[in-house]
């Protein structure tokens, strides 16, 4: 496992829809890293092997993201097609890696949503998540990723979308491993949410707080506008900028915190945000894993039902 800052967007719209926010995300996030053995040099196309980023690779990526023919399923796929677009649960997606086996924190995935037709009831999302390594950001400051996530997200329609510090998982935590799980349940900052496994049902709700918070329509509009936001935040160290189209972002200060609850820093100004977009707060979902200890586990850190539902309202209790 590794700490990693992460920005992940949730976009209720399929992929002709947003295909050239999402390429225009992703060439802002490889401008700010770099390819190269260091950083991204592999790319998975769905759900192929990967494959070195040389130029022929970068050629077939493009085509994936320029694609933009409308296609209604299942109507217009192939029975081959329909079953593949099923079993891997979006219509196409773009993984960018280190390589195989490389866990150097720097990832970049889009999974756009498969066009249901009738639209199911609940509204499903395509969804955009990249992360740094920690030390990116101890290296290059916190004004440098902001304005990467916010040049990520300049040209995307978002619903909500949030950037901030995260444990990144590859593996489950060992089932014995229980000082570890009680040590990160402590630090609220720390967002666990990878692990929830179900992105593509966010639809118009908002995955939690943190250090930076996307909210798009129909959320702000809902919330009475942005100047009605501004007017229930009334923290000094809280900003709200107006990206457009009735997209703001939210600020939490100046560097995201970790905070620590055996300490007393139960991140205050986190809390207030929580209070005021809680109505809008997506339900806990919560997916049983098998673990070789009594009664069902949850996430890839193996928590109790208790402490997931604790975790998850840690901003609102």
């Amino acid at each position: 496992m590794r700490e990693v800052f992460r920005v992940i967007f949730y976009l209720p719209h399929d992929h002709p829809d947003i295909a050239l926010g999402v390429s225009h995300a992703i060439d802002s996030y490889m401008h700010a890293v770099g390819e190269g053995p260091r950083t991204i040099s592999h790319a998975h196309i769905n759900h192929s092997e990967g494959a070195p980023l040389t130029a022929a690779r970068w050629g077939e990526v493009r085509r994936v993201l320029l694609n933009t023919r409308r296609r209604s399923y299942p109507d217009d796929f192939s029975d081959m097609a329909q079953w593949e677009i099923e079993k891997r649960g979006f219509e196409r997606g773009i993984l960018f890696t280190g390589g195989f086996g490389i866990r150097n924190g720097y990832e970049l995935e889009y999974k756009a949503r498969i066009p249901w037709r009738p639209a199911p009831e609940e509204t499903l999302v395509s969804l955009l998540t990249a992360t740094l390594p920690i030390e990116y950001l101890e290296e290059h400051g916190p004004a440098r990723v902001r304005q990467l996530a916010l040049d990520m997200a300049s040209k995307l329609l978002f619903a909500s979308g949030h950037a901030g510090l995260a444990l990144r998982l590859y593996w489950w935590l060992p089932h014995t491993d229980n000082a570890f799980r009680f040590e990160t349940l402590r630090y609220p900052g720390i967002d666990l949410r990878e692990a929830w496994s179900h992105e593509e049902w966010m639809g118009f709700r908002v995955d939690g707080v943190h250090w930076l918070n996307f909210l798009g329509p129909p959320i702000v509009t809902q919330l009475g506008g942005v100047s009605a936001l501004r007017s229930r935040l009334r923290s000094a160290e809280t900003t709200v900028v107006e990206l457009g189209e009735e997209r703001v972002v939210v600020s939490l200060g100046e560097r995201p915190e970790v905070g620590d609850l055996a300490t007393g820093k139960t991140l205050p100004v986190y809390r207030e945000l929580a209070r005021v977009l809680e109505p809008w707060l997506e339900p806990l979902f919560l997916k049983p894993r098998w673990a070789p200890v009594e009664g069902p586990r949850y996430t890839s850190l193996l928590l109790t039902e208790d402490e997931a539902r604790h975790w998850w309202r840690r901003f609102l209790d």
